[in-house]
């Protein structure tokens, strides 16, 4: 999956010479955190309401509601934008800009096509993808396993739950946590089989183990 899959594509803009009060309003109005700043079709910076409430209390500590208004209303976006945007492209894989994401601790990746804004991926979006790639809102049993980290170890799960009229609806994988040479797997099921003797070899097989019934 892409960040073509995920990305929100109606993006709301605003432009350098607009006011913060402009960007405000458009965050409100749409429920985003994060507006782009375009000039001429092209990606100029990047405003979110982080940087809006850490620059009013520095202008305005001694600022009453009315005052605080006005200095929104006149100072420009692009005044105060972040102009080093790090930006991703729509073919990019999304667990990579989840990656980048994290790692820079930012809460979006603008979507630039020859320069041109195509797209925003939020960590909202990313919720998203979460969500879908384990298939947890489908329902099913899921079983955490920890197995060695050699080929075949993830099939020979998967055979146990074939075995008991089950089929996989959702593989994850972490070595998170383990010690080295193994990996923690989970695995979540589709359809209607023996849950209660399936759940009887997995915790035979694999002593560390996790199986919910849902």
């Amino acid at each position: 999956m892409f960040v073509s899959d995920w990305m929100t594509k109606k993006v709301y803009a605003v432009e350098p010479d607009e006011y913060l009060s402009d960007a405000l309003a458009v965050m409100k109005e749409q429920s985003i955190k994060h507006v782009p700043v375009v000039k001429g079709g092209k990606l100029k910076g990047i405003i979110s309401d982080r940087d809006i409430k850490e620059y009013s209390p520095s202008k305005a500590t001694s600022l009453d509601i009315y005052e605080l208004h006005y200095l929104l209303a006149k100072t420009k976006i692009g005044e105060m934008m972040n102009t080093k945007v790090i930006t991703t492209t729509a073919d990019t894989p999304v667990e990579e800009a989840a990656m980048v994401m994290l790692d820079k601790g930012i809460g979006c990746l603008p979507v630039l096509e020859h320069g041109n804004v195509v797209g925003i991926i939020s960590d909202k979006d990313i919720f998203r993808a979460l969500v879908d790639i384990t298939g947890v809102r489908h329902g099913g049993h899921r079983i955490c396993v920890t197995i060695e980290d050699r080929p075949g170890s993830i099939r020979e799960v998967a055979d146990i739950i074939r075995k008991y009229g089950f089929r996989l609806q959702g593989i994850l994988t972490s070595y998170e946590g383990v010690k080295q040479g193994f990996r923690r797997v989970v695995i979540r099921t589709k359809g209607k089989g023996n849950f209660n003797v399936l759940k009887q070899e997995i915790e035979e097989v694999f002593r560390m183990c996790q199986v919910r019934k849902e």
